[in-house]
């Protein structure tokens, strides 16, 4: 289906790269990036909304290049998911693919990419994000550590700023960590 959906992406040689995707299935992917991989190269993207997508260059054409995603089931049925969400045409920001909850314990420590470590108050959590309360205001799609759960800055709000796990966190994990 048609989408647009911004990301970045990382080539054999760790390079990274920024991209659109404008077509995706459970399957693969198109996108638009300023870089092309050569065919059946192998790239590992972070896009958002779907997380970390592996998976390897099927053709390339002017401007961008096709992936056919090398990943398990249940995230090829997530992909499926978040796509029938967003075909629905109804979609915001607020809207979520996992409930949110506030969790009991909600004093943590986050590490920037610098490696330095700050006090913050996770708002709520899901499976897939958390909304931190804090006067930090990292860089969006910066790589940061929240107790343990790695995730990319995907927005600022009044409060601090939203994070996307790079994967769907375990149930129990979250439960032992956050209550």
């Amino acid at each position: 289906m048609d989408v647009s959906l911004n990301g970045r992406f990382m080539v054999e040689n760790t390079n990274e790269y920024p991209c659109e995707v404008f077509n995706m299935s459970p399957g693969g992917m198109a996108l638009w990036a300023p870089f092309s991989p050569r065919v059946g190269e192998r790239v590992i993207s972070y896009i958002e909304q779907m997380g970390g997508l592996d998976g390897t260059v099927t053709r390339t054409f002017e401007g961008g290049f096709a992936v056919e995603f090398k990943i398990s089931a249940r995230k090829r049925e997530r992909i499926a998911n978040v796509l029938t969400w967003y075909s629905s045409g109804e979609h915001n920001i607020e809207d979520r693919v996992h409930e949110r909850y506030a969790p009991r314990i909600a004093e943590h420590k986050l590490i920037l990419p610098s490696g330095t470590v700050h006090a913050c108050r996770v708002i709520d959590i899901s499976l897939s994000g958390a909304s931190i309360a804090s006067k930090l205001r990292p860089d969006i799609d910066s790589l940061v550590v929240l107790a343990r759960h790695r995730g990319r800055v995907v927005r600022h709000h009044d409060e601090g700023f939203a994070i996307e796990f790079v994967e769907v966190q375990d149930p129990d994990s979250l439960a032992r960590t956050f209550g």
